[in-house]
């Protein structure tokens, strides 16, 4: 084995966290995961794996405690009573399994959740309309409501630390947490000694801090959770009180959307000038984040005094085994956490994380699937993958690592498909570690031929004789406007200049204004109106959708785009469909109301559906049926060649086939049901 770069000794140096100690400086910090209660043996096989890749903390996501502030419909965690400990037991049992601390983030949001589940009634610092989309107001506590509340974060500290956890959070975000709302100056309307001046308006988090430090009697750490933006002003006043206090400070960013920011829109370590005061301000370890992926900046962080621990969310998702790998001399095996957020997206539509980096996350328990460790081949076959973008790119890597024989054929001259492409666009460029990653790692299999500039044809399919076939070879975007909001062709398609994503990207050069018409509502349309409008093309977006990329509200970029193309001059027109195209104009129409308006046109740019590119597909298929006895092989389309998606799915979809690949079939659904 490689031994580890010494420059990186000082991040397996062990850390103390008050009365417990960390075996290394790498922290997996809460994180929503689309599990929580609803999938809760999925989240701890997830969180167990961190641990055994060598994450010295690894923590739950917000974890609700009471009736009164239920989450619900999010899928986060749960800590009400005896059953949700004996639940939450099996994940500390699977992190300590591995000598790891395992910590719980207690949340009570206040107003933000409408308690859709337990149906009570609200409570927060002030009687306001809860924050998510649903008609109800929360009822502003009153001084029995704040006594009663305060025993209930003791009882949730009681069963935590009944259930084995290690490290216990006081979460402290304004307009996401109680300790958080008594403290806003904005939130707090009260003329109580809860309210007015930053000593009342922190008394509720000086109370819960002394009651948790208390019952926790050094059976576990206690840290907070901060938010240093929240009221910044006050920063120094608060740690100028409570810096001693607790056994660690987790500091982040108040906005979601930028503490998790997508790397279209900020590099790694970005939250650095925010974070950077938080060491002069206290004595105690301090973690926070930054999409930390180059071990060389993690070390920076902990030279220059910016943080004790290297926080990861995202990362640690991508590569649950990174610090194993930094400590082997591994780092080029590292899957680096590209920022496209669609782990974020489970939280929103509440289903098991999906990674597009990392294929098995969210499957450790569905389908017993590891990140490092794959069965080895059952059988001598040789695959013959056609297409090395971002499916076939991960079909034969996985192939190869379980030790088939693979000829992985790419018809262009370099591998990635679609990930090279589009990472072209703006901000996009780290988009391109989907393809640097497979192809480095296809270098150290001895199994796998690739070759470029191969276009394959059934004749060719024949002459090479695999024992399995898998087409791999993509989709186009539709030139018509065919697409969620037509079944059909768009009249007067034919009479316009038209370019789909793949011309522009491919180097046509527009004329005349330019009309997008976004039919997708992800990063497509937004990021083509970015590239053009930057370089001077009169821009307008038009979108049946409430807003602008309303897919990326769920990954967190949606109002970025907008600020962005705002900025560049683009003109947005939302709640708009397309009725008729002419040479020079396009008629578009209000989805509710009909009205119609016509948009000077030179170039039509439809983003709404693509096509399979299955020919080769359907031409072995037929070729296949010619044969007397049939065609020696099996064939499978995967990835976009079977139904266009996201780049997460075409990556699945190629580690599918590749672990699916002569293994006994999973009983029932395919995956174990909880």
């Amino acid at each position: 084995m490689t031994q580890r770069d010494p420059r990186y000794d000082i991040l397996f140096e062990s850390v103390r966290i008050g009365p417990v100690t960390a075996k290394n400086r790498f922290f997996q910090v809460p994180h929503c995961n689309g599990m929580g209660v609803s999938f809760p043996k999925a989240m701890a096989a997830m969180r167990g794996t961190k641990a055994e890749g060598g994450w010295a903390v690894v923590c739950t996501e917000e974890t609700d405690f009471h009736p009164s502030n239920d989450f619900s419909p999010l899928a986060e965690g749960r800590l009400w009573d005896h059953k949700d400990v004996a639940v939450m037991a099996t994940m500390t049992d699977a992190v300590h399994r591995h000598g790891a601390l395992a910590g719980v983030e207690l949340a009570y949001t206040g107003h933000r959740d409408a308690n859709l589940y337990s149906r009570e009634v609200p409570l927060s610092v002030t009687g306001l309309p809860v924050a998510i989309d649903y008609p109800v107001q929360a009822r502003a506590m009153d001084g029995s409501d704040i006594k009663q509340f305060r025993h209930w974060h003791v009882e949730a500290i009681g069963r935590a630390l009944q259930a084995g956890f290690d490290l216990i959070y006081i979460y402290v975000r304004a307009g996401a947490s109680l300790p958080g709302n008594f403290l806003s100056r904005s939130l707090n309307q009260r003329s109580d000694e809860y309210g007015g001046g930053f000593v009342n308006r922190a008394r509720l988090f000086k109370e819960m801090l002394e009651d948790a430090l208390e019952t926790a009697e050094g059976r576990a750490a206690i840290a907070v959770r901060f938010t240093i933006d929240d009221e910044p002003d006050e920063a120094d006043e608060f740690f100028s009180c409570f810096g001693e206090q607790p056994d660690l400070w987790d500091v982040n960013i108040a906005e979601w959307r930028k503490d998790s920011l997508p790397s279209r829109f900020g590099a790694e370590a970005w939250q650095e000038p925010l974070v950077a005061r938080v060491k002069q301000l206290t004595t105690k370890p301090v973690v926070g984040v930054g999409r930390f992926t180059s071990p060389d900046t993690m070390v920076s962080q902990v030279n220059r005094g910016i943080l004790d621990f290297i926080g990861a969310a995202r990362p640690s998702i991508a590569d649950p085994f990174l610090p194993r790998k930094v400590e082997q001399g591994r780092v080029e095996d590292i899957r680096e956490c590209i920022g496209c957020n669609i782990c974020v997206s489970s939280d929103f539509t509440m289903v098991p994380m999906r990674c597009t980096q990392n294929p098995t996350a969210g499957e450790e328990f569905r389908k017993g699937w590891h990140p490092e460790r794959i069965a080895p081949a059952a059988t001598d076959k040789t695959v013959l993958v056609v297409g090395a973008g971002p499916a076939g790119l991960e079909c034969a890597h996985a192939l190869g690592k379980r030790g088939y024989h693979v000829v992985l054929a790419e018809a262009r001259d370099d591998v990635g498909g679609r990930v090279s492409i589009e990472s072209r666009l703006p901000g996009l460029n780290e988009w391109a570690r989907v393809r640097d990653y497979r192809q480095q790692q296809l270098h150290s299999l001895a199994g796998v031929e690739l070759y470029t500039q191969s276009a394959l044809g059934v004749e060719h399919i024949s002459e090479l004789a695999p024992d399995e076939v898998v087409i791999a070879t993509g989709a186009r975007w539709r030139h018509d406007g065919m697409g969620r909001h037509h079944s059909g062709v768009i009249p007067g398609t034919n009479a316009v200049h038209v370019a789909t994503p793949d011309d522009i990207l491919e180097g046509m050069t527009p004329r005349g204004p330019v009309v997008i018409f976004d039919d997708d509502c992800y990063y497509v349309a937004g990021a083509i109106a970015e590239k053009l409008a930057s370089e001077n093309h009169t821009v307008t977006l038009v979108t049946p959708a409430s807003d602008v990329a309303s897919w990326a509200n769920n990954t967190l970029e949606r109002r970025f785009v907008e600020e962005r193309l705002h900025e560049l001059g683009v003109t947005v027109i939302e709640k708009h469909d397309v009725g008729t195209l002419s040479a020079d104009a396009v008629e578009i129409h209000h989805i509710h109301s009909g009205r119609r308006t016509e948009i000077e046109l030179g170039t039509w740019v439809p983003v709404t559906m693509r096509d399979p590119v299955d020919d080769l597909f359907h031409a072995l298929s037929a070729a296949q049926m010619n044969e007397p006895d049939g065609a020696p092989w099996r064939i499978t389309r995967i990835g976009d060649c079977l139904s266009p998606s996201t780049i997460a799915a075409a990556v699945y979809a190629g580690h599918r086939f590749a672990r699916e690949l002569d293994a006994e079939p999973h009983p029932g659904v395919g995956f174990e049901r909880e």
